[in-house]
C-alpha cells in the first residue's frame, strides 16, 4: 500500500518540479541572475585612448549642393549620310570605314557607260538642232521661211540644249565625293554592287563637332536652359569635359517622359567618337545633411566605419554613406549632429 502511495506521489510532483526546473533556467539566461550594466556606459570601456596627434572633426548638420546625372551618347552635329542619284553598278570604292577624307574627294565611282552614251546621243541631237536653226534664221533673213517655222526651229535648239546639259548633270552623279570635310563611317557598299537612289552607301561625319544627346526626366528640365554650361563625364577618353546645352526638344516622350537635350562639347577634331557613353551632371537643389572627409570613412570586410571619440576614448561606429563630392561624402546614417570623428582613422594591428 506504501509503495503505491510512493509511486502516486512521485508522479504527482514529477511535472511540478519539471516546471521549477525549467523556470530556473530561463530566468539564468535573462540575465536577471547577473550584475546590470547601464547602456552607453559600456563605450568608454572599450577601443583606445586618443592619439595625441589626431585631427578630429565635429559633425554638423550643413547645406549640401548635390548634382545627379543622366546618361546619353554622342552623335556628330554634322553626319551626312551618303546615298546614289541614279541606278547603276558600282565600279570602284576608294574609301573605308573611319578613313579620313576632304570636301569633294572621290569616295565611291559608278559604272558611267550607259550616261556616256546618252551624253552622245544628245551632244549630236544638239548639233543637229543648232544647225537646223541657223537654217531656218538665214532662210528667215531671207523671206524663205515663217516666224512660226524659225521658233520652232529656235525651240527645238534650246530642247536639245537642255538635255544635253542634263545629260551631263547625269554623268557628273557617277561620281561620288565627300560632301564636307569629315570621317568615313557606316559604309554599306561594295564594288560590283547596285547602287539605287536613295540606299544608304555610306556616311561622312564632322569630327569637329561633337555632342552629347541626353534624355532627361521632366522633373529635372527647369534645372537646364539653353547656352547653359554643364559637365559631361565620357567614358572614352575617360575624363570630364565641358559642354554647353543648345538644344532642349519641347516635346516629351510618353513612353519614357523625357525630353532630348543636346550638349556640344569643348573638344577638339577627333578627340571624342561618336557613340559613346556619357553622363551629364544636373545641379540639385540645396538641402541638409551630413558630410564627413572621404578620409574619415574606412572599410572593414564590406563594412563602411568611422572612428568615433568619445569619453576619451576611440570607438567604431558603422556607418552608410551617400554620394561622393570632390573630397567628402555624405554620410546617410550612423552619426548624428556633435558626433567627434577622427580626420584620419587609426587603424588597429
Amino acid at each position: 500500500m506504501k509503495n503505491k502511495d510512493s509511486i502516486g506521489l512521485i508522479k504527482y510532483w514529477r511535472p511540478i518540479v519539471g516546471v521549477i526546473g525549467l523556470a530556473v533556467v530561463l530566468v539564468w539566461t535573462s540575465g536577471a541572475c547577473t550584475q546590470k550594466v547601464k547602456p552607453g556606459k559600456a563605450d568608454a570601456e572599450i577601443g583606445f585612448a586618443v592619439p595625441g596627434n589626431a585631427e578630429t572633426i565635429e559633425i554638423s548638420v550643413k547645406p549640401l549642393s548635390t548634382r545627379i546625372y543622366v546618361v546619353g551618347t554622342t552623335a556628330s552635329e554634322e553626319k551626312i549620310n551618303i546615298s546614289a542619284r541614279i541606278p547603276a553598278y558600282v565600279k570602284e570604292v576608294f574609301i573605308n570605314a573611319g578613313d579620313t577624307v576632304q570636301k569633294g574627294q572621290n569616295m565611291i565611282t559608278l559604272d558611267d557607260r550607259d550616261i556616256l552614251k546618252q551624253v552622245a546621243a544628245a551632244e549630236a541631237h544638239s548639233q543637229h538642232a543648232d544647225s537646223e536653226y541657223k537654217r531656218a534664221r538665214e532662210l528667215f533673213d531671207k523671206n524663205a521661211t515663217t516666224q512660226q517655222a524659225l521658233t520652232a526651229a529656235e525651240s527645238m535648239a534650246q530642247a536639245a540644249k537642255a538635255q544635253l546639259e542634263q545629260a551631263k548633270i547625269m554623268l557628273t552623279y557617277a561620281q561620288i565625293n565627300a560632301p564636307i570635310d569629315g570621317i568615313v563611317t557606316d559604309r554599306r557598299i561594295e564594288a560590283g554592287d547596285i547602287a539605287n537612289p536613295g540606299m544608304p552607301l555610306l556616311a561622312v561625319y564632322d569630327p569637329s563637332r561633337v555632342r552629347l544627346e541626353v534624355p532627361v526626366p521632366v522633373r529635372l528640365i527647369d534645372r537646364l536652359s539653353l547656352g547653359q554650361k554643364v559637365d559631361v563625364e565620357l567614358e572614352r577618353p575617360a575624363r570630364v569635359f565641358k559642354a554647353q546645352i543648345t538644344e532642349i526638344v519641347s516635346e516629351v516622350d510618353p513612353a519614357t517622359r523625357t525630353q532630348l537635350v543636346k550638349a556640344k562639347l569643348d573638344v577638339g577634331s577627333g578627340e571624342v567618337l561618336p557613340g559613346v557613353f556619357g553622363r551629364l551632371w544636373v545641379k540639385e537643389e540645396p538641402r541638409d545633411a551630413f558630410v564627413a572627409p572621404k578620409s574619415a570613412v574606412y572599410t572593414s570586410g564590406q563594412l563602411e566605419m568611422v572612428q568615433v571619440v568619445k569619453e576619451g576614448r576611440v570607438i567604431r561606429r558603422l556607418v552608410k554613406t551617400g554620394p561622393a563630392y570632390g573630397d567628402s561624402v555624405e554620410i546617410l546614417s550612423g552619426l548624428k549632429e556633435g558626433d567627434l570623428i577622427l580626420a584620419k582613422p587609426k587603424l588597429e594591428n
